[in-house]
């Protein structure tokens, strides 16, 4: 009775490993839990989307590919084990001499193009969605640098001034901060509005990514990129270059705080006073820059 009363301890229950399979699915399925935008260690899925792109990204993603991945991974792992067991040596001594089949030939060339149409027609969609940029409410400019971000506000928007953006030091980090990811001046914009951003680089190419907003866009020299976000949840949304840019590419992290609009009103009066000194003449900004002279240096 009591080697019978270890071994039921020992045997897990079914219904518990049931409860648990589930619950674990339930929560890869929910995604990331709400917080601002960064990864969490063991973190599964993407950061969590706070602008119209990002959550049209992440449906195109779940709704679209994965099934077509999975189902494309689940047929042929059932056709090969079908020819492992039906055509195996022992149950098929003599090979077949049958070299075509019509049908077979019009059904593997017919349905992967079926396949790419479902996928082109929302993938279609949604580039349109990210290249087509609505009526925007401000613009900032962003200046890839080694290492370290510049980003410009116009002065037809209230700005007129410009701020660089570098890493924290790991040594200087404070409570709240985050490690490679905190720096010393955030870039600031309004939530619910249409941001326009201009992207360049000054020295190489970099990449302006924000996983939260599903922007990534390059910073190239001597030309202006352009994308656009429209955040639906104030908080600080965090990125860093994406390109391999030199020695110190992983210490070049981007940091965009969402404020409310009378937030916003504040921080754009005391930015100018604060980053007077920073600007000798009113920032420029160019929509379409095809030269390095024609983006607008701001210094």
């Amino acid at each position: 009775m009591r080697f019978a009363s270890l071994s039921a301890r020992r045997i897990p229950d079914p219904r518990a490993l049931f409860a648990s399979g589930a619950a674990l699915f339930a929560a890869l399925a929910a995604g990331p839990a709400r917080a601002d935008g960064f990864p969490r260690p063991g973190q599964m899925t993407f950061e969590e989307a706070v602008t119209p792109i990002a959550h049209e990204i992440h449906a195109f993603h779940d709704f679209i590919l994965l099934p077509i991945i999975v189902g494309i991974c689940l047929f042929v792992l059932a056709l090969l084990g079908w020819i492992y067991f039906r055509y195996n040596e022992n149950k098929n001594p003599v090979a077949t001499t049958t070299t075509h089949n019509s049908l077979l030939e019009v059904a593997w060339t017919v349905l992967p193009v079926m396949i790419l149409v479902i996928i082109a027609i929302p993938s279609f969609r949604l580039l349109t969605h990210q290249l087509v940029i609505p009526p925007a409410d401000i613009t900032v400019k962003a200046t890839g640098k080694q290492w370290f971000w510049t980003y410009d506000y116009p002065k037809d928007q209230g700005g007129g001034f410009s701020f660089d953006s570098y890493l924290i030091p790991e040594s200087d980090l404070k409570p709240g901060d985050i490690r490679q990811l905190s720096v010393d001046n955030e870039a600031v914009v309004p939530v619910g509005k249409v941001v326009h951003m201009l992207v360049t680089g000054s020295d190489v190419i970099h990449s302006f990514t924000i996983p939260s907003f599903g922007i990534r866009i390059d910073a190239v020299p001597g030309r202006m990129n352009e994308t656009w976000f429209k955040a639906e949840r104030e908080g600080i949304y965090y990125g860093q270059c994406s390109k391999l840019c030199g020695k110190d590419h992983a210490y070049m992290p981007i940091a965009i705080r969402v404020v409310s609009p009378e937030q916003y009103s504040a921080w754009l009066a005391s930015a100018a006073k604060k980053f007077a000194a920073n600007n000798s003449e009113s920032v420029k900004l160019a929509n379409n820059a095809t030269s390095a002279g024609d983006i607008g240096e701001t210094r």
